[in-house]
């Protein structure tokens, strides 16, 4: 409702039609204002049936199979309405583990190509914006998965008016003390150096606190990074969850996300118990995806109930 008081596009609530009207009346919110599609009742529902079935059947599923997805399961049938051009985004989670929607999504649309999927925490804090990568979606990330994972919040952060400046991050500072998973950092470090085709500032291994210090050319002339680092490649997935939820739980930091990116429609996944205004986050930059990527006449961004 917020979401739409604010013309940011369109919602569409994926439910059973009465209890969705139920819960809108005891929030104050007119019969009808927002759009309910029922998975079941649809009238699209057999073309999401061959669509899921014309994916799946060589991986085991039954044609019942793919039609008992589309009944039964919200973001399966969410992403059908993406992938058949009915919802140009949607918005999911909250009230089912961020892994078991990710599956979801997975089963049911692609990939950009030549893209990585990655998860992006935004955290803004004293008017200070700072991005954390992978904190969602790769969990033990080699030199390359890492390099992938620095492309993709890049060119995020572009999108979003920020100069990306990446620190890879890890316990050592350019090599000091090294370590297997200094290795991977560096390894990543090395790949876009020979790749010769990077837009944005990056370095790296570096400490935590070494990345976001502005004086730290004083210690280290060397470093490409012109200031302090605003993106922070972590080097595994646990390391970049609890950063960004220590940040979240300790201070007065605003953390949005984990944004999932690099997928082929805008998804975005808001985690176990959400705000209204995480959801209006993810589904404001939903609709920000959608005009920078696809630029459709109509915005129509859905989230489930």
């Amino acid at each position: 409702w917020t979401f739409k008081n604010q013309g940011l596009g369109h919602p569409i609530l994926i439910g059973r039609a009465e209890q969705v009207s139920r819960t809108m009346r005891q929030m104050g919110v007119p019969d009808g204002a927002l759009e309910v599609v029922n998975a079941r009742l649809s009238d699209r529902n057999a073309d999401y049936t061959d669509y899921l079935y014309e994916r799946l059947q060589r991986r085991g599923y039954l044609k019942r199979d793919a039609q008992r997805l589309v009944n039964q399961d919200r973001n399966v049938f969410g992403c059908c309405m993406l992938a058949n051009g009915d919802a140009d985004g949607m918005v999911t989670g909250v009230t089912r583990n961020y892994d078991v929607c990710l599956k979801d999504v997975w089963l049911t649309l692609d990939p950009l190509p030549n893209h990585r999927v990655i998860g992006m925490s935004m955290v803004i804090n004293r008017g200070r914006t700072v991005f954390i990568a992978d904190t969602s979606v790769t969990e033990l990330p080699d030199g390359e998965a890492l390099a992938g994972i620095a492309r993709e919040a890049a060119k995020a952060v572009k999108r979003l008016g920020f100069a990306p400046r990446v620190a890879f991050l890890s316990y050592s500072t350019f090599g000091n003390p090294m370590g297997e998973r200094t290795e991977k950092v560096r390894e990543a470090v090395a790949l876009l150096d020979a790749a010769k085709d990077c837009d944005f500032e990056y370095e790296g291994d570096m400490a935590a606190d070494i990345a976001l210090n502005g004086s730290h050319n004083l210690l280290y002339p060397f470093s490409r990074l012109t200031g302090p680092a605003n993106v922070l490649v972590m080097p595994a997935i646990h390391s970049a969850s609890i950063a960004a939820k220590l940040l979240e739980g300790m201070s007065r930091a605003t953390v949005i996300g984990p944004i999932l990116l690099g997928m082929s429609k805008p998804v975005q996944i808001a985690p176990l118990g959400a705000t209204v205004n995480d959801l209006v986050n993810l589904a404001t930059l939903a609709a920000y995806e959608i005009d920078e990527v696809e630029a459709p006449k109509k915005r129509r961004t859905k989230k489930t109930t």
